[in-house]
C-alpha cells in the first residue's frame, strides 16, 4: 500500500488553524486563498516533491532552487549555484507534478494564459517561499526564494546603526539600492519590524508578492500582494493615499508613476522606502532623473533632493565563517550633501560620505576595509566587491585611513555615478 500524500502547501499565507499560538493566528490573519483542492492521485504522485526539496535547500542554507524541465535542480549556496546529486532529473510531467502541488487551479490557467506567474508558498511552523515560474527554451522553469518566518532584526543581521534612526523619521524618502539578491528586502523588513516595535504609525505595504510578514505591534501594519489582494500594482498606489498611512513601502521604483506617487507622498508628509537596481548611492539620483525627459530633469533634480532623507546601497559578501553579510555605502541628505546634490556636483558629493562620518555616511571602500581588517572577510573577497580595488587596497595597508583621501577621484559623465580614479 503507497503512503498517503503529504500535506499541501497554502498560498502565501496558510488558513486559519485551531487553537494556535499568538504568532501562527498573527501569520493566519493575512487572509491567504485556499489551497489547491484537486488532489494527485497517491499512485501518480513523484518520488520528488516541492516540499522534500524546499526542506533539503533549507538545511543546506540555500537561498534559491532553480528547477527547469530537462535539468537537474540547482541550489543557491552562498551566492553559488550548485547542483544537488541527490535530485531527479525534471522531466515535463515531473514539472506538471510540481505546479499541481503549488499551484491553485486558477493559478495553472494563469500560468498556461501569461508564460510566468509571480505567488508565494507557506510550510506552516516552517517558513515561505517567494516563487516564480516562467516558460524557457527548453520548457517550463521555477526559481523559488526562501524566507524565513522570524523577520529579522537590524541588529541580528549587523546593520549600521544609522538605519535605526532613518526609519525613525517623520516623512521622506528613503532608497535601499543594489544588484538582485543582494538581500534590499531583507534590509527593509529589518527596518519595519524596528519601526514596528519603537513606533505608533500605520504601515501600508504594496509588495509583487509578500515576502516577510509583520505582525502588528506598536504599529498597524496593512500588507497587500499584487494578484491577491489587489489586481494592479498600480491602483494600489493611486489608492495607498487614501487609506491613512504614516509609512508606505513600496518596493521596487520601477517607473514613472511609481516614483511620482512616492514623491508626492514624501513631499505631503509620509515616510516612503522603495528600492533601485544601482550599484552606489549617488546613482541612485542619477537612475530616477533619467525616468524624466531631459527638459524635466531639472524640475526633478529639485523635488527628489527636496524628498530624499537617505540611499543606502548594499551587496552581499561571504565571510570567512561560510556566511555571508552585507556591506553597505549610505548617503544622508544632509544639508551640505543637499547642495552638492542641487548643483550635480558628484565628486564633492562623494567626498563628503566619506569624511562625514559622524552623521552615518561610508563609501562601500570604508565598509569593505573595516571587514577585511576585522578579519571577517578576506582580502580577496573585498577586492571582488570593491568599485576601486587600488584605493582599497591603500585603505587596507594604512588600517583603514586613505592617504590620499580620494580627492582626485571624478565620475563619469553617464556613469550612474560609478566612480574611476584619475
Amino acid at each position: 500500500m503507497n503512503p498517503p500524500p503529504p500535506p499541501r502547501p497554502s498560498q502565501s499565507t496558510p488558513p486559519p488553524a485551531p487553537a494556535p499560538s499568538a504568532r501562527a493566528q498573527d501569520h493566519a490573519a493575512v487572509v491567504p486563498p485556499p489551497p489547491p483542492t484537486a488532489a494527485t492521485p497517491v499512485s501518480a504522485r513523484p518520488a520528488s516533491t516541492i516540499e522534500q526539496m524546499v526542506r533539503d535547500a533549507h538545511a543546506r542554507h540555500a537561498s534559491d532552487i532553480h528547477i527547469r524541465v530537462g535539468d537537474l535542480p540547482r541550489f543557491r549556496i552562498r551566492g553559488e549555484m550548485t547542483q544537488p546529486r541527490d535530485q531527479p532529473t525534471v522531466t515535463p510531467e515531473l514539472f506538471e507534478h510540481y505546479l499541481h502541488e503549488i499551484l491553485t487551479p486558477h493559478q495553472r490557467e494563469v500560468f498556461a494564459r501569461d508564460k510566468e506567474l509571480d505567488t508565494a508558498i507557506f510550510y506552516p511552523g516552517f517558513l515561505r517561499c517567494r516563487v516564480n515560474c516562467f516558460e524557457s527554451l527548453n520548457g517550463g522553469a521555477m526559481v523559488l526564494r526562501l524566507i524565513s518566518l522570524d523577520v529579522p532584526s537590524l541588529e541580528g543581521l549587523g546593520l549600521p546603526w544609522v538605519l535605526s534612526d532613518l526609519v525613525m523619521r517623520p516623512q521622506g524618502l528613503i532608497l535601499v539600492t543594489g544588484p538582485t539578491g543582494s538581500g534590499k528586502s531583507t534590509t527593509l523588513a529589518a527596518m519595519i519590524r524596528h519601526l514596528n516595535e519603537n513606533g505608533s504609525r500605520h504601515i501600508v505595504t504594496i509588495e509583487d508578492p509578500i515576502e516577510y510578514v509583520h505582525t502588528s505591534q506598536r504599529c498597524l501594519i496593512s500588507q497587500r500582494e499584487v494578484g491577491l489582494h489587489t489586481l494592479e500594482f498600480q491602483h494600489a498606489l493611486r489608492s495607498v493615499l487614501r487609506e491613512d498611512p504614516d509609512v508606505i513601502l513600496i518596493g521596487e521604483m520601477r517607473d514613472r508613476v511609481t516614483v511620482d506617487t512616492a514623491l508626492k507622498a514624501a513631499q505631503t508628509g509620509h515616510l516612503v522606502l522603495g528600492t533601485l537596481h544601482t550599484r552606489n548611492a549617488i546613482g541612485a539620483l542619477n537612475r530616477l532623473l533619467n525616468i524624466y525627459t531631459p527638459d524635466e530633469q531639472t524640475a526633478m533634480r529639485i523635488q527628489i533632493t527636496e524628498s530624499l532623507i537617505a540611499v543606502v546601497a548594499q551587496q552581499l559578501v561571504s565571510t570567512t565563517d561560510g556566511r555571508r553579510t552585507a556591506v553597505h555605502e549610505i548617503l544622508i541628505n544632509t544639508p551640505a550633501m543637499a547642495d552638492y546634490l542641487l548643483k550635480g556636483e558628484e565628486t564633492e558629493a562623494f567626498q563628503l560620505m566619506e569624511i562625514d562620518s559622524t552623521e552615518g555616511m561610508q563609501i562601500m571602500n570604508q565598509a569593505l576595509c573595516e571587514l577585511v581588517l576585522l578579519g571577517k572577510i578576506s582580502p580577496d573577497e573585498a577586492v571582488r566587491a570593491s568599485f576601486d580595488a587600488g584605493d582599497l587596497r591603500r585603505r587596507v595597508r594604512n588600517e583603514g585611513f586613505d592617504p590620499s583621501r580620494t580627492s582626485n577621484r571624478q565620475f563619469e559623465e553617464g556613469n550612474l555615478g560609478h566612480y574611476n580614479p584619475v
